[in-house]
């Protein structure tokens, strides 16, 4: 998996790009959409193996998850704007799966469960897979992942982030 900061960085992105009156609430939801997916390191908890659809990069990564999830907080969280609100919670959801197929490790994302249990990866695949636990993260594996996510995601995202600033400022 990419990193929580990762995650975080690109579904914050996303909100800015989309959401021309930059709700804070949206965009707040939108990042904790991003997070979200990995709950399922819990399922390791109750001995369902990886590979499971209720596994680790399984159901909670798909593009099912992914549409029911933003659909319920658009109905409950969204007065007007429906559209844009769904768009920007449905592409953060989905851009946690996403950044996990661009992943060095891992048995792959299941985009398509419930339909299928199958897993998969990027052709590109150069972001380092973060380790799961937080001891794990303070150590050279973890500043080799988040080396890595400022190349591949936050340099990205800041570059998005200040054409979409300067288009704002120069419409005003």
């Amino acid at each position: 998996m990419a990193s929580l900061f990762g995650h975080g960085i690109l579904a914050y992105t996303i909100s800015k790009v989309i959401d021309q009156k930059d709700l804070k609430r949206l965009t707040l939801l939108a990042i904790v959409s991003s997070i979200l997916p990995d709950a399922d390191v819990m399922a390791f908890s109750f001995g369902i193996p990886y590979e499971h659809m209720l596994g680790h990069r399984g159901f909670t990564h798909s593009i099912v998850f992914a549409l029911l999830w933003s659909l319920m907080l658009t109905v409950i969280f969204s007065k007007t704007r429906k559209i844009i609100f769904f768009s920007v919670l449905f592409l953060s959801t989905i851009s946690h799966g996403i950044l996990d197929a661009m992943t060095s490790g891992g048995k792959g994302v299941g985009f398509f469960i419930p339909f299928t249990d199958a897993r998969y990866f990027f052709s590109f695949r150069e972001i380092k897979v973060s380790p799961i636990g937080i001891e794990k993260f303070f150590s050279e594996w973890g500043k080799q992942v988040l080396l890595s996510e400022m190349t591949y995601i936050l340099l990205p995202c800041l570059v998005v982030l200040i054409v979409v600033f300067l288009t704002k400022s120069y419409r005003k």
